[in-house]
């Protein structure tokens, strides 16, 4: 990856690829969980009881192949559970009927399940060889015969083994190769040994898609990206130009939202029922009420909670504030730390000072306030219900329900003073001597 972040800490979809694996081994019913690490990845195993706080870390010390890896793990994997899978941190597309699909082949009575894939270009996979429907060995490219490169069917690396004999298998990988390596592919000759079965899951390539590269990285995005926006329109949320909106693994949407042209949600986003996200707009961390509009070019940022039939409209951002139901802040307009109460309107140009450059102060503006356009709002201040404040006002106290503040300086008019300006300016001009 060419990165100082460690490659399984690069996001898609506004989550690590850890987090999409160990999200995936929790919705396929996971009870128990052994994370893998190299030496000093302390900020994966960090990420990894962030997302599962039951997880277990384990370090292998040395990298001498996959199965010796696996075996780092000993000891989850010598407490028997019903079934050990194996999952690479850098497949974020694996989904969990997937992997319950792997557990249903293990209930069956196979001793090693293989999830395999037939991709448009078989080329650098291994090929997994079948006879009479069942998986008898895992050649890779380089040990193949022509006619063994010729099958289609590839290895996807992802492999389960029935919990009572995992252990025994993984024990009796050797390595006699030519990297001196204990490959987790060599345990299926060695469950067929030892009278077991291995068999074969299929199931499409984004499954198993790994990424080494930023391009891979991309690829990946783009992958999860159309699975994201398919499963949003399936769910009854109307995407005017799919491919120009950009979802968060986690967001949520209710019914009948609409969201228009070049949207980003980052992460910890619900939209409600009936909402509108006009175009160019960015949420994150932000919680969107029923019938709401937003946009276009709208920012909420971590902490914006909007109620029902609130409009934020154009070049409006909102921070850690909750706007209540029927306000408006329609353009131009930042609103930070901060309640608006229900029905209030803040005018274009408005600015909540919430921060005195120690400290973040909040606002309070109450019910069907009316706050006028370029207004500055200095906290710590509350405007009272149905309080007025005139437009180009600092407002740096309290307002009393009902009030009319203004605070700017008062208007001076002088009649000529202009005109009385430039013929002076004239004049100087003519005086000037060329050059």
């Amino acid at each position: 990856m060419r990165s100082a972040r460690p490659k399984v800490l690069h996001a898609v979809a506004g989550r690590s690829l850890l987090a999409h694996v160990l999200d995936a081994v929790r919705q396929a019913g996971g009870k128990m969980v052994a994370v893998v690490v190299g030496p000093g990845a302390d900020a994966v195993a960090a990420e990894a009881q962030h997302v599962l706080p039951g997880a277990e870390i384990f370090v292998q010390a040395e990298r001498r192949g996959t199965a010796h890896a696996v075996l780092a793990a000993r000891a989850a994997v010598a407490r028997a559970p019903d079934d050990v899978l194996v999952i690479f941190a850098d497949t974020p597309l694996i989904r969990p009927q997937t992997l319950t699909r792997m557990r249903d082949a293990l209930a069956a009575g196979a001793a090693v399940v293989v999830l395999g894939f037939r991709p448009k270009d078989p080329k650098g996979y291994g090929r997994l060889v079948m006879a009479d429907g069942v998986l008898v060995a895992i050649r890779e490219e380089l040990d193949a015969s022509p006619e063994e490169r010729a099958i289609p069917l590839c290895n996807g690396g992802l492999m389960a083994f029935a919990g009572t004999t995992a252990l025994a298998i993984l024990d009796r990988i050797g390595n006699d190769n030519r990297k001196g390596e204990f490959y987790l592919t060599d345990a299926i000759a060695i469950a067929r040994t030892m009278g077991g079965r291995a068999m074969v899951i299929e199931t499409e390539e984004d499954d198993v898609r790994g990424i080494n590269t930023r391009a891979q990285l991309a690829e990946t995005e783009a992958a999860l990206q159309q699975r994201l926006r398919q499963a949003a329109m399936e769910a009854g949320v109307t995407l005017v130009a799919p491919e120009t909106v950009f979802l968060s693994a986690d967001t949520k949407f209710g019914r009948d939202v609409v969201v228009e042209p070049f949207v980003v949600f980052g992460a910890g986003v619900t939209v409600e029922d009936n909402a509108v996200i006009r175009s160019f707009s960015h949420l994150d961390r932000a919680h969107v009420g029923k019938g709401a509009l937003v946009g276009p070019y709208a920012r909420l940022r971590p902490g914006a909670r909007l109620m029902e039939d609130v409009h934020i409209g154009n070049f409006v951002e909102v921070k850690e504030a909750v706007i209540e139901t029927g306000a408006k802040a329609n353009h131009l307009s930042y609103i930070g730390d901060a309640t608006v109460g229900a029905g209030a309107n803040v005018g274009a140009g408005t600015i909540t000072c919430n921060y005195d450059g120690v400290g973040k102060h909040r606002t309070e503006i109450g019910k069907n306030a009316f706050i006028g356009s370029n207004s500055a709002l200095v906290a710590p201040v509350k405007i009272g219900d149905g309080a007025y404040v005139g437009s180009g006002s600092v407002i740096t106290h309290d307002v009393p329900a009902d009030a009319l503040a203004v605070g700017r300086g008062r208007q001076a008019v002088k009649p000529g003073w202009a005109a009385k300006v430039r013929e002076a300016k004239a004049a100087a001009k003519k005086k000037a001597p060329e050059k």
